[in-house]
């Protein structure tokens, strides 16, 4: 069985930066819920590919710097100035960068000793599916009135 050690993001990301700056590919376990339902903090892994491979686009999951930290979002929109970025999971929350701050993109996850590989049919219906939950979720916060903006404190 394979050894897993504990690092810090500094440290790990510092490495994957390296890795996929000269042309690798990496495979990392899925922290966080920012992705969910589409990706599942604990038990799914992604392989991250160098974005360099492919022009990025709408609905592509990237690795990216923002404010000094490393994060895995959905593209929801793309020119030449500016990405605006955002977790399938975060119901309000965007990120806005340069495209130049991508890093890398999902070209395949594995869930449950399976591979679902980016642009496949199961990658379509777990995209559709996952956005579907979302738009319902913000829908009944919205109706709710219980919805926060960006920026604005919880009460």
């Amino acid at each position: 069985m394979p050894e897993t050690k504990t690092v810090k993001n500094e440290e790990l990301f510092a490495d994957v930066e390296q890795i996929i700056g000269e042309g690798g590919r990496i495979r990392l376990r899925v922290k966080g819920y920012s992705m969910r339902p589409f990706l599942r903090n604990g038990t799914d892994c992604v392989n991250l590919s160098p974005i360099g491979l492919h022009r990025p686009e709408r609905g592509m999951v990237v690795l990216f710097r923002y404010r000094g930290r490393h994060i895995l979002h959905r593209i929801c929109r793309i020119d030449a100035e500016e990405a605006v970025i955002e977790g399938d999971g975060n119901y309000r929350q965007k990120e806005r960068i340069r495209p130049g701050d991508i890093t890398a993109y999902v070209d395949s996850i594995e869930r449950n000793g399976r591979h679902i590989d980016y642009g496949s049919v199961r990658w379509h219906l777990l995209t559709a599916w996952s956005l579907a939950v979302k738009s319902a979720r913000t829908l009944y916060h919205d109706l709710r009135g219980t919805g926060r903006r960006s920026g604005t404190p919880a009460a």
